[in-house]
């Protein structure tokens, strides 16, 4: 009998023991493992293209793959459409647009495979284009040459002999920028000569056909840099923040006490309806409340060689000539990460790197070393490196932050 006892105890105990072992073991596969490196969404592509070749290279870096397609021309500028599947390629100095499919089709909670990635029918011929913007399911570019617009639909990138229209608006020729509205006019500079230089002074409001909706009501010292969130359409000027409204109010609003001369010369839209990032390398990047016409410094730095906003449009990339990379939430102004990852950069370098970035990583070209650099956000630390044959010129970044499809 105490035999049995026995053996019942110790029956008893080897469970308790198991018991104990198997919660403990399971505790520590639930603890957080150590942080190395997160993927980036899988519906993320990275495109970038060559300083001294036609190459282009489309980059999944969610499995660090790597294809090439040949463009045009060599030099081009990269630019993401408002729906994230479409690139539009500019050559400026050929006067030519051309349009990229990444194969890819957000359908809101999942992302659809659309064949294979592929250059658009779509393209346009046009007189320097330079400034580029895509509302409404538009692409639209500004065409420094002649003052005129060129607008193409995504809906047509993939019909066969589409092409792009050109709206005329009677302006002269000069270094232009234009904004698009909710109701689908247009705000758009003008060059009236009262300063000298290809920088334009007013701006005005058009429809569609180019005619005039609204005409200017402030003159300004020179313009450079716009952004629009269909509400405001604001200005980079040397005589303040030029702000104008879809019903043609215009007003501007004050440089921050102490700028002297200093002016934004580019700006961003942001998350936030009303507010905006402002720009300039004299002085560093603010955040522009339009409603309350107030400033605010989110980072005062003269050594700034690239400001970017995140794709969510809620984090602000810096990425400085010494080579540190620093990320601001923009909502708090504050600053969340830094890290120095690159060598100097020196500000007379003609060949700079490039920045873009998503909510999980940082994508910097490196001109020097030929490779495109990615950066993991939370950890700030060098991801991967992929090397090109030719020297990488500029990058967008397309696609969605999303791993969901069929």
């Amino acid at each position: 009998m105490m035999h049995a006892k026995r053996s019942l105890f110790t029956m008893v105990s080897l469970i308790g023991l198991l018991l104990v072992s198997c919660k403990n073991k399971n505790e520590k596969e639930d603890e957080v493992k150590p942080y190395e490196f997160l993927n980036e969404f899988q519906h993320i592509r990275v495109l970038v293209s060559s300083e001294n070749s036609s190459t282009l290279s489309l980059i999944q870096p969610y499995n660090a793959s790597l294809q090439n397609f040949e463009a045009d021309f060599a030099k081009s500028s990269l630019y993401r459409s408002e729906s994230g599947r479409f690139a539009a390629i500019i050559h400026r100095d050929n006067n030519l647009t051309q349009t990229f499919d990444i194969g890819l089709e957000f359908h809101g909670d999942h992302v659809d495979y659309r064949g294979t990635p592929k250059f658009g029918a779509l393209k346009a011929v046009s007189s320097k284009p330079t400034h580029f913007k895509s509302k409404k399911g538009e692409l639209l570019m500004f065409n420094d040459g002649d003052g005129t617009l060129t607008v193409g639909k995504e809906s047509d990138i993939h019909t066969p002999g589409a092409s792009m229209s050109t709206i005329q608006a009677g302006l002269l020729a000069h270094h232009g920028a234009m904004a698009v509205f909710s109701n689908g006019h247009y705000a758009i500079t003008e060059k009236d000569n009262t300063v000298a230089g290809a920088l334009p002074e007013r701006v005005k409001i058009i429809n569609s056909a180019g005619n005039t909706v609204h005409a200017s009501t402030l003159a300004t010292n020179g313009i450079h840099g716009n952004a629009s969130d269909g509400e405001y359409a604001v200005f980079g000027s040397a005589s303040g923040i030029l702000v104008v409204q879809k019903n043609g109010v215009q007003k501007l609003i004050p440089h921050p006490v102490g700028f002297g001369t200093s002016w934004f010369g580019t700006i961003l839209e942001t998350a936030m309806d009303g507010k905006f990032i402002g720009y300039t390398a004299a002085r560093g990047a603010y955040l522009i409340d339009v409603p309350e016409d107030t400033v605010y410094a989110i980072i005062e730095n003269t050594d700034i060689m690239q400001c970017k906003l995140s794709l969510n449009q809620e984090k602000l990339g810096i990425l400085l000539h010494s080579g540190k990379l620093l990320r601001y939430d923009i909502a708090s102004r504050t600053l969340e990460k830094e890290a120095s990852l690159l060598p100097t950069t020196e500000k007379s370098a003609t060949q700079k790197p490039q920045l873009e970035c998503t909510d999980r990583f940082a994508y910097i070209t490196s001109p020097a070393t030929s490779e495109l650099i990615e950066v993991e956000w939370s950890s700030m630390t060098i991801k991967q490196k992929y090397s090109f044959s030719v020297t990488p010129h500029r990058l967008t970044i397309l696609g969605y932050e999303t791993d969901a499809g069929h």
